[in-house]
């Protein structure tokens, strides 16, 4: 009889037994505990799908809440004031969702909440007919909503991504952050200290960086002129980008003289070399100045007006009357060196005065008068704004002359000096149903209101004056609306201006929507009428809808 060795599987032998007396040994084997093995297989089945949802439940993070019924949901929104949902199709379709969201969760711990709604269970299926979300119409089977201090504030729409969603739960309302515009792939977006330090190490290639601040305006203007260069010189160059605003990059700004946003240095082969200060320059400025990277120039100090070949007569304290008593007809224009109005203003001053100073049969003559050096003449005509321009005629003061600007309308203005059209009235002076309101009141009169709806805005500003007559067709629609306010501040008006830097005005116009004084959204929907009267309406709808639910 040929011996077998024991097989290492028990259940299957590989012995090639010749043996009729070891076939039948293995047989009778088989036949004893087959049946045992076909229920411990069985067994294990049935164990692993009870387990499963057990093992789904343990990938969440216990700081996601779950929520399956409509009280508890409602209490969850009404508790919190930043409140992240995803709805899911399943237990399980929302698996890559809820694995991301918990490191989130981690992260945002203390400053925003993340909840899972399974629209899967019989439960969370009615919460989720009732708020009316159907993640099955969605990719993956999954939707995710954002709500601020109680209700609905938007679908999340921006990449799902950890840096994204956390970004978006610490500021919801926000910019995206620069990596997430696809026009900028071409930039190598820095997120830490460490991250710098090993691109230097690493590159190459010489690295521009531009080191900036989300909120910063020049820095928006930068950006697609930036990335447009990265673009147009990869390959060749390094153009990357990293927001240093953060106190704990301090150290880092000081090491680079980061004394603004946005501040441009250049390396080569890990070693700073110098600073590009061109901020008006276009991706083509960039590209060049790449080819052939100089240190900035030092700043040419500018020339005085008054030491040009300027045939404008440039007037004093001391020469200011016996000027006039020789010149009976005269346009004067008081100025300051620094104002950028009157920059634009003085190569058309000196243009006109070149024609009218230097004709024999000139109707009149053009002056000016640097107010921040002789001030005596500035405080005697109560000059507080440049440049403030006065016709004169036989030395009196006749006429203040604010649509005088260019070349043609001084000359015409000369040989016919007749009475300005009368200044436009303000438009808080204008009947309408727009409520204005400056530092003193905003904060007590948006309290009061459910929905307000505020317009930041400068009186000289042409975007403003489109605007406005729609901005107050709304109010005029919604005035006998107890709940709602269609207001507006004027930024350049006393102390406003700095209620409208508190408020994130960083152009005009700007629109915020408040909710009982709290800042809810900036409004970038459309500027006209329809515009401004939907968004309202939907707000209103929006509560009609939460008041039936509650009832």
């Amino acid at each position: 009889m040929k011996l077998c060795a024991v097989p290492k599987n028990p259940w299957k032998s590989d012995c090639a037994c010749v043996s009729r007396r070891g076939n039948g040994i293995m047989a009778s084997w088989n036949q004893r505990h087959g049946s045992r093995m076909r229920e411990a297989k069985m067994f294990m089945l049935v164990l692993l799908v009870w387990l499963l949802p057990l093992l789904q439940a343990l990938k969440v993070s216990p700081l996601i809440e779950k929520v399956s019924d409509h009280k508890d949901f409602k209490k969850l929104l009404r508790t919190r004031t930043n409140v992240m949902v995803a709805y899911t199709k399943t237990a399980t379709s929302g698996d890559s969702h809820l694995k991301l969201l918990s490191d989130v969760a981690q992260t945002v711990k203390g400053q925003g909440t993340i909840a899972w709604v399974n629209c899967g269970d019989s439960e969370g299926r009615k919460l989720c007919k009732k708020v009316k979300v159907d993640p099955s119409s969605k990719r993956g089977g999954a939707e995710l909503l954002h709500y601020k201090d109680g209700t609905f504030h938007t679908e999340y729409n921006r990449p799902a991504t950890f840096k994204s969603m956390v970004a978006f739960l610490k500021d919801p309302s926000g910019p995206p952050l620069w990596e997430e515009n696809p026009e900028a792939k071409d930039i190598v977006h820095i997120e830490t200290e460490k991250d710098f330090r090993k691109l230097l190490k690493r590159e190459e290639r010489p690295v521009l960086m531009m080191f900036y601040a989300p909120w910063c305006g020049v820095c928006k203007r930068m950006q697609p002129v930036f990335q447009q260069a990265a673009t147009e010189t990869k390959g060749k160059y390094v153009l990357a980008g990293m927001n240093v605003h953060p106190a704990e990059f301090d150290g880092l700004k000081q090491e680079y003289n980061v004394k603004g946003y946005p501040t441009f240095c250049y390396f080569e082969k890990g070693k700073f070399l110098h600073h590009y200060e061109n901020y008006g320059g276009t991706a083509k400025d960039i590209a060049d100045w790449m080819k052939n990277p100089q240190p900035p120039q030092p700043k040419t100090p500018e020339v005085p007006w008054t030491e040009t070949d300027s045939p404008v007569f440039h007037l004093t304290d001391d020469s200011f009357d016996s000027f006039l008593e020789e010149h009976p007809a005269a346009v004067i224009m008081f100025y300051a060196p620094w104002c950028g109005h009157c920059k634009k203003m003085k190569p058309e001053y000196d243009e006109a005065a070149e024609i009218l100073n230097k004709a024999a049969d000139s109707p009149g003559v053009l002056a000016a008068v640097d107010t921040t050096v002789h001030k005596a003449v500035g405080e005697r005509f109560k000059i507080s704004g440049f440049p403030t321009v006065k016709y004169f005629e036989k030395g009196e003061d006749k006429y203040t002359l604010p649509h005088l600007r260019s070349k043609d309308k001084i000359i015409e203005f000369m040989h016919n000096p007749t009475a300005p059209p009368p200044p436009e009235q303000s438009w808080e002076d204008q009947p309408s149903s727009v409520s204005h309101l400056g530092l003193e009141d905003f904060r007590e009169a948006l309290k009061k209101k459910k929905h307000a709806l505020v317009m930041f805005y400068a009186p000289w500003c042409p975007h403003c004056k489109n605007s406005v007559p729609h901005f107050s067709t709304a109010a005029e629609l919604f005035k006998e609306d107890r709940k709602i306010v269609y207001a507006a501040v004027d930024c350049t008006k006393g102390q406003n201006n700095e209620l409208c830097k508190q408020e994130g005005v960083e152009g005009y116009p700007t629109f915020n929507h408040y909710n009982y004084g709290k800042f809810v959204e900036k409004y970038n929907g459309d500027r006209g009428e329809a515009g401004f009267i939907s968004f309202m309406r939907s707000l209103r709808g929006r509560d009609q809808v939460k008041k039936k639910e509650e009832l």
